[in-house]
C-alpha cells in the first residue's frame, strides 16, 4: 500500500512515521496509510509559507478566485467519491458523507466570489484636505488545526477564506482522519497556487501542532476541537501576540414546549441529537421538555429510536453509523455509566452492538429523569447520547437552556410566535433554531458561539474576513 505524503513547499514529502487509517465500520479495512510529519517538517512548511506570503498577498483577486473556483468545482464533480471516502474513514452515513463533500465544494465556490469583492472604505477626514482610506490586508501565515468529526467541511471553511483573503496556509488535520484532508490537499495542489502558499502537514498535535502554535512566523491560528486543547492553543497564541480563533464544545439545548407539533419535535430531536452518531459540536444533547408534552414526547422518542438502523456507514438504509474509534466509544460508555450512577433512567439504547463487520457500534441512548446539574447534562459526551430534562413552563425551560458553560447552538420547538421570538432574543447561544435541529447550518452565514464554545471572530460567510484580514487606515494629504 502506497503511503500518502505531506505537501510542503509545492512538493510531496515523505514523513517520519506512518499512520494507518482504519474504517470504524470495519476495522479490518485499512482506508490508507498516511505520512506523519515531524516538528522539523512542520517548521519547514511554515518557512515555505512565510517565503510565499508577500507574493501571494500581492496576487490579483482574479488569481485567487480562479484557484478557489477550480478547487470547488472539482470537489463538487467528485462529491460521490469524496463522500464515500469520508464515510469510510469517519463513520458518517453515505448520504451524510456526500452532503459534507458538497458543502466543502460550495464553500470554496463561495469564497472564490468573495476573493474579488474584498470591501474597503473611503471616508472624509475631520481635517481639511485629508483623505482617509480603510482597507483589509492578509495577516500572513495562518495555521489551521481541524478536528476529526467533519474531515472535509471544516478544513474547507478554514482554508478557503484564508486563501481568498491572500494568506498562506499551514494545515494540520486530525491524526484520526487524514484521508479526506489528503484528498482535499491533492486537489488544492493542482489548482495553480504558487509553491508554499498551501502546505499539508499531517501528524500528531504534540509535534505538528506545537510547531504551529509556537512559531513566530505564524500570524494567526484557527483551531476547532476540544475545550481543553483550545485553551492551550489560546494561551500559546496570545502569549506571542498571534490572532486566535477557537471553536470548541457544546452542550446544546432543544426546548420542546407543550404547544409544539409532536412529529416535528421528535424528528428535530432525533436528527439533532443522534445523526452523525451524535458526534457534532452542535448536537442537541439536552432535550428540555415542558411537563404537558413530556410523557408523549418521551414515548414517541423511544419508539422512533427503536426503528433506526445502526450499521455500516456505507450500507444503503443505514440511519446511524459507528462511533469513530475505540477511544470515543469508551468515553461514550463511561458517560452512560455515569448517568446511571447519577440516578438517570436509560429509557432506550446505550447497548454495544455487533454487526457483520467488526466496528464501533452503539445504539442511540436516551436518558430521562435527569436534572441540569448532572454531569451528563454539564459535560460534552460527543456521542449518540441525549438527556431529557422535564421543566414546568417556558420560563423554566429558558433558564435551564441557558444554564450551561457552553453557548454554541440552541433550538426550540413551538407553534407560538411569541415564545419563538422571545427565545431567539434571549437564548445565550451563537446560533438559534426554531423548529429545526440544532445541528445543520448554511455555508454562507456566520458560524460560532458564546461562552465556552467559541473565542475570537466568527467562521464562515463574509464574517470570516474579520479573522483572516487585518484592517489598515491610510491618510493622504490631498
Amino acid at each position: 500500500m502506497a503511503t500518502n505524503r505531506n505537501y510542503i513547499a509545492g512538493e510531496w514529502i515523505e514523513g517520519t512515521d506512518i499512520n494507518r487509517n482504519l474504517n470504524p465500520s470495519n476495522t479490518n479495512d485499512v482506508v490508507g496509510e498516511y505520512a506523519r510529519s515531524s516538528r522539523q517538517q512542520a517548521e519547514t512548511a511554515i518557512e515555505a509559507a512565510a517565503a510565499a506570503a508577500p507574493a501571494w498577498a500581492a496576487a490579483t483577486p482574479q488569481q485567487r478566485a480562479d484557484a478557489l473556483d477550480m478547487i470547488g468545482s472539482e470537489i463538487l464533480a467528485r462529491k460521490d467519491e469524496l463522500g464515500r471516502l469520508l464515510s469510510r474513514e469517519e463513520g458518517k452515513t453515505l448520504p451524510e458523507g456526500i452532503g459534507e463533500a458538497m458543502r466543502a465544494g460550495q464553500i470554496f465556490r463561495f469564497f472564490a466570489a468573495e476573493a474579488v469583492r474584498v470591501p474597503g472604505e473611503k471616508i472624509a477626514s475631520v481635517r481639511q484636505g485629508v483623505d482617509v482610506e480603510i482597507t483589509r490586508e492578509p495577516v500572513g501565515v495562518v495555521g489551521l488545526i481541524t478536528p476529526w468529526n467533519f474531515p472535509i467541511a471544516i478544513p474547507a471553511w478554514k482554508i478557503a477564506p484564508a486563501l481568498a483573503y491572500g494568506n498562506c496556509v499551514v494545515f494540520k488535520p486530525a491524526d484520526l482522519v487524514p484521508g479526506c484532508a489528503w484528498a482535499l490537499s491533492e486537489i488544492i495542489a493542482r489548482s495553480g497556487l504558487p509553491e508554499g502558499v498551501f502546505n499539508l502537514v499531517m501528524g500528531r498535535g504534540s509535534e505538528v501542532g506545537e510547531a504551529i502554535l509556537n512559531s513566530p512566523k505564524v500570524a494567526a491560528v484557527s483551531f476547532t476541537g476540544s475545550v481543553e486543547t483550545g485553551r492551550k492553543v489560546a494561551l500559546a497564541a496570545v502569549s506571542r501576540g498571534a490572532k486566535v480563533q477557537l471553536e470548541m464544545g457544546g452542550k446544546n439545548p432543544l426546548v420542546v414546549l407543550d404547544d409544539a407539533d409532536l412529529g416535528t419535535a421528535v424528528g428535530t430531536a432525533v436528527n439533532g441529537a443522534f445523526f452523525s452518531t451524535g458526534q457534532r459540536c452542535t448536537a442537541s444533547s439536552r432535550l428540555v421538555v415542558t411537563q404537558g408534552i413530556h410523557d408523549r414526547f418521551v414515548g414517541a422518542m423511544v419508539e422512533k429510536l427503536k426503528t433506526l438502523k445502526i450499521d455500516d456507514a456505507l450500507k444503503q438504509g443505514t440511519d446511524i453509523g459507528p462511533v469513530v474509534d475505540q477511544n470515543q466509544l469508551d468515553q461514550d460508555l463511561r458517560y452512560l455509566e455515569i448517568g446511571r450512577k447519577e440516578g438517570a433512567m436509560l429509557a432506550v439504547g446505550g447497548e454495544r452492538l455487533n454487526r457483520d463487520t467488526p466496528g464501533y457500534y452503539l445504539s442511540p441512548a436516551l436518558f430521562t429523569d435527569t436534572h441540569n446539574q448532572m454531569r451528563i447534562n454539564r459535560e460534552e459526551i460527543f456521542g449518540p447520547v441525549a438527556s431529557v430534562v422535564r421543566v414546568k413552563d417556558y420560563e423554566e425551560a429558558l433558564a435551564v437552556a441557558n444554564d450551561t458553560d457552553f453557548g454554541l447552538s440552541s433550538g426550540i420547538c413551538t407553534t407560538s410566535l411569541k415564545y419563538a421570538s422571545h427565545f431567539k432574543r434571549h437564548s445565550q447561544a451563537g446560533m438559534v433554531m426554531v423548529n429545526l435541529p440544532t445541528a445543520g447550518v448554511d455555508y454562507h452565514v456566520p458560524f460560532g458561539g458564546r461562552k465556552g464554545s467559541s473565542y475570537g471572530p466568527r467562521e464562515q460567510g463574509r464574517y470570516a474576513a474579520e479573522f483572516y484580514t487585518t484592517v489598515k487606515t491610510a491618510y493622504t494629504l490631498a
